[in-house]
């Protein structure tokens, strides 16, 4: 991740755009968001270093190549509205209720780590909401899904790191290649006897029904092999279904994981910000203990900024990898040719100044308060055409789980920490997924016992 921000803050230095090479390949590093925002719109092809990733997500439609991905997306798009994400909004409220019980292990106790609540959160969250089962991560930490999306993520950035692992004949004699392959079979025996179990009951009992409400109750893949059949009449493949779950299941969990997760972590740091979030809170729930609807995220305005903030301080996904197949010229005039690889520079692209002021470094959720001036300028889920249709997803989730964390506790800053180095970066590092070193240590203390 050093070398990233390295190589970020050179290519800021040179307008936005600066060449290095990676083995045999000229890459081209990308910081201001104008050239990004031109390539994403012109280039839609992933790099050829994402192959690395075929081994376990196959076509899946974040990494697969331009003809397969066209028509998955045309099928995927529908199922990522607001009226059916705002249906998921019970399930991540209640499965930010159980994590926020499991967190009173941890109140007044000292320093601890959030991420393996906020992990577990979001595995809960995605596995009900996508394929309607219940693996409760968060009452058996130890889940074989859970360690099998970390590990992949891992090997996956490890791979991609190092050249001499590219090739697919190296990398199957090394052991990371056993490790891989057990991880996937964890991951295929689990979605395949879902996928089985939901064509089934569609086969046999129909949609089930929520009785309560009288509306056909349907996670994403009774909505996925929906929209699939309107495309053809034999829909996607148990193969097709299992690629496109795999996708939504790692990106779905880690994301809106790893959003969470520094948005608590700047909300210890700087206590005036999480006062103006508590007070939104109490504008929309008052002395209420009711869960959060889908209703309320919307009126939710400074916590999103809040989010979004961190997020451009801390991108999930700090890179992004095109490949140019026929010469793209920017708006400056330079011409990438044919044949080179791209590094849309995420972490650079929110970094930069001459788009976020000589105040670029600090936190100030306030810029989200108003229309960006250049809205390329802050992509935490890509651009363009190819930008992530889980967004909106994982925004909801975030918003959710970080507002039930916020209502029930203060969130405080790790013990012994002095007041200079609260104000300084945290210290990151890169596996597919930008993570917190630290491993994002907060304490906690009861609102009820502030009150």
């Amino acid at each position: 991740m050093k070398a990233l921000q390295m190589f970020a803050r050179e290519s800021t230095k040179r307008g936005g755009v600066v060449g290095a090479w990676h083995a045999f390949k000229l890459y081209i590093m990308i910081t201001d968001p104008l050239a990004a925002e031109c390539v994403l719109k012109t280039s839609l092809g992933k790099d050829d270093l994402l192959k690395v990733t075929h081994i376990v997500l196959g076509n899946g439609s974040l990494f697969a190549s331009v003809p397969i991905w066209r028509p998955r997306r045309k099928i995927l798009a529908p199922t990522f509205s607001t009226r059916n994400l705002n249906r998921f909004v019970e399930i991540f409220s209640e499965n930010s209720n159980v994590m926020t019980k499991q967190m009173q292990a941890v109140v007044e106790k000292g320093n601890f780590s959030m991420w393996p609540f906020l992990n577990n959160y979001a595995m809960d969250s995605v596995c009900q909401s996508t394929m309607g089962v219940k693996v409760d991560a968060q009452m058996n930490p130890n889940n074989q899904i859970v360690s099998a999306i970390e590990t992949l993520l891992l090997v996956g950035a490890h791979r991609m790191t190092h050249p001499w692992l590219h090739t697919d004949f190296v990398f199957k004699k090394l052991p990371y290649y056993t490790t891989v392959i057990k991880c996937k079979n964890i991951f295929c025996g689990f979605v395949d006897e879902i996928i089985q179990s939901t064509r089934k009951s569609k086969q046999v009992e129909g949609l089930k029904t929520d009785t309560a409400k009288g509306e056909a109750l349907r996670t994403l893949i009774d909505l996925i092999i929906e929209s699939s059949k309107k495309e053809s009449e034999q829909g996607y493949s148990d193969l097709e279904l299992r690629e496109e779950s795999f996708v939504v299941l790692v990106a779905g969990t880690d994301t809106s994981a790893v959003g969470a997760a520094f948005t608590c972590v700047m909300l210890s740091r700087y206590p005036e910000v999480q006062e103006k979030v508590y007070q939104e809170l109490q504008e929309v729930f008052g002395d209420s203990d009711r869960p959060v609807e889908a209703a309320d995220l919307p009126r939710l305005k400074y916590l999103e900024a809040v989010i979004k903030e961190t997020m451009r301080l801390y991108p999930p996904v700090p890179i992004i990898l095109r490949k140019i197949e026929s010469d793209v010229t920017l708006p400056s005039g330079v011409t990438l040719v044919d044949g080179c690889g791209v590094v849309i520079n995420i972490w650079g692209i929110h970094h930069n100044p001459q788009y976020w002021g000589d105040d670029v470094e600090e936190f100030r959720p306030e810029r989200f308060l108003q229309p960006l001036e250049c809205p390329a300028a802050f992509m935490p889920f890509s651009h363009g055409p190819r930008n992530c249709l889980g967004y909106l997803y994982a925004t909801m989730s975030m918003k959710t789980v970080v507002a039930t964390v916020v209502r029930k506790y203060k969130i405080l800053p790790t013990k012994g920490i002095n007041s200079t180095d609260l104000k300084k970066p945290l210290r990151v590092k890169y596996n597919l997924m930008m993570r917190d070193v630290d491993k994002y240590t907060i304490q906690i203390e009861s609102r009820e016992k502030i009150q």
